[in-house]
């Protein structure tokens, strides 16, 4: 039975329009296959905020580039905040209230979920549990993408969960390359189980360190660009510091890496 009281606390709402490109382009390339497959081709936008610009936004993406019928329903705790979505509905498109319960009719299972700057507000110990419950409300095929990003956009770090939850699969970062000063500028946007983990002795403080140092030295491929210079970088990280590094150059152009979590997780 549906929860008679959403699961969760208000956010702050904020948002931009384009501020989750980043996040939407990955998803497309990365799980694209996935919601072609799928029975249902439902995606979630939890915590759209106090607009619903990325709900829009991941409708546009996920019709263009994997599925035209792909629908999208955004979730938000704070019935204000849904009411105000009300104008943008559309065919494919819906605004619902909710929270980690994640409230579909029918009991349709979503092949994604999407949660960005949602959790930041949490303590750290709550994010186990807040994987867990989402997580187990994904199709079998489904994908949790959580994760954190900047005003607008421009650096976002997220985490990959599949159904078998609750510990994620791998960590992306993304940035715009041209705002870059080093890698390691992205650690003010790591999600909530990292953000405080970018200590001394910790994978992810250890991952950034050698990242910097991988960045200083591919400084000659400057010259041919920041896109040149960042996939440098990365192939370092791959292929001489042993960082398992999952994707390739045509992710890296994109100014992504993303790495296998175990490799990063707090110890």
């Amino acid at each position: 039975m549906r929860p008679t009281r959403a699961i969760g606390t208000v956010t702050r709402g904020t948002t931009n329009p384009n501020r989750l490109r980043r996040m939407d382009r990955w998803i497309a390339a990365t799980h694209g296959a996935a919601i072609r497959r799928a029975e249902e081709p439902v995606a979630v936008d939890l915590g759209y905020g106090a607009a619903p610009w990325t709900a829009v936004e991941l409708l546009a993406r996920l019709r263009k580039d994997v599925r035209a019928d792909a629908r999208v329903v955004g979730i938000e705790i704070d019935p204000a905040r849904v009411a105000a979505a009300q104008p943008y509905v559309r065919e494919g498109l819906s605004f619902v209230h909710g929270g980690f319960e994640v409230p579909l009719p029918g009991g349709i299972r979503p092949t994604l979920i999407r949660a960005a700057n949602v959790l930041r507000q949490y303590d750290e110990a709550e994010v186990a549990e807040v994987w867990a419950r989402l997580t187990a409300r994904l199709a079998p095929d489904g994908l949790l993408v959580e994760g954190t990003c900047d005003e607008i956009g421009r650096r976002h770090v997220w985490v990959a969960l599949g159904p078998e939850g609750p510990l994620p699969r791998t960590v992306t970062f993304a940035t715009r390359l041209g705002s870059l000063g080093r890698p390691s500028d992205l650690a003010e946007r790591l999600p909530k189980a990292l953000i405080h983990r970018n200590v001394p002795g910790e994978p992810v403080h250890a991952f950034l360190t050698d990242f910097d140092r991988a960045w200083a030295a591919a400084a000659p491929y400057a010259s041919l660009g920041a896109r040149q210079r960042w996939i440098t970088a990365v192939r370092t990280l791959a292929e001489t510091n042993g960082w398992p590094v999952t994707d390739g150059p045509a992710r890296w152009r994109q100014g992504e890496v993303t790495v296998r979590w175990d490799a990063l997780a707090p110890r």
